[in-house]
């Protein structure tokens, strides 16, 4: 495996500085076998990005649990929000209907501390909650050639200490992604408490 650190997509992604989820993009060096192919590219995932981030603790790779998971749950929107009295928007998690962790538009759109801050096409920092159609624009970036041959694993998330902060209060969750039209991974994780 090898990470994609020249992929567009993470020019996209710096425009959401307040983003809590975790993406790595990789491409496999042999041929895509399934479930061993999903638990390797997550194994690298974990790795670089402990690595890139100065994350200390342990994994236990062999621990974790997948399912396949339908992209149109995965990939789903919210359509309803609620503002508080300062204005804020949220969107209500009433419950994720695949079950396991949080939805992986929780993980974007409602991070413990907001979504406060957008970079603007000038590089402009603007204040404003990320939006439905924000998140729907990164994965159409994540996933240039579009969806319909996605393989999408949903994992379980108590064989990393990476996941520790979420289990306390906000939640985590952690995805697989193979495109097989790009041959290559993106691995989707999320962690966070107050």
């Amino acid at each position: 495996m090898r990470e994609l650190l020249d992929d567009p997509f993470y020019d996209l992604l710096r425009r959401y500085p307040d983003c809590l989820v975790d993406y790595v993009l990789l491409r496999p060096d042999r041929r895509y076998r399934g479930v061993p192919s999903h638990r390797e590219a997550l194994a690298f995932a974990m790795n670089a990005l402990a690595e890139r981030e100065g994350l200390e603790g342990a994994s236990d790779f062999d621990r974790a649990e997948a399912r396949e998971v339908g992209l149109e749950d995965l990939l789903a929107a919210p359509s309803t929000w609620r503002k508080d009295r300062n204005g804020t928007v949220f969107y209500d998690l009433k419950h994720n209907p695949d079950g396991g962790g949080i939805p992986y538009w929780y993980a974007f759109l409602e991070p413990p501390h907001g979504t406060g801050t957008f970079v603007d096409d000038r590089g402009e920092k603007v204040r404003r909650s990320y939006t439905p159609d924000d998140f729907r624009a990164v994965n159409r970036a994540l996933f240039p050639s579009g969806t319909k041959r996605l393989v999408a694993l949903e994992w379980t998330t108590d064989w990393s200490e990476y996941f520790d902060d979420g289990h306390e209060w906000w939640g985590a969750a952690c995805w697989t992604v193979y495109d097989p039209g790009l041959d290559r991974f993106a691995v989707i994780m999320a962690s966070a408490t107050d």
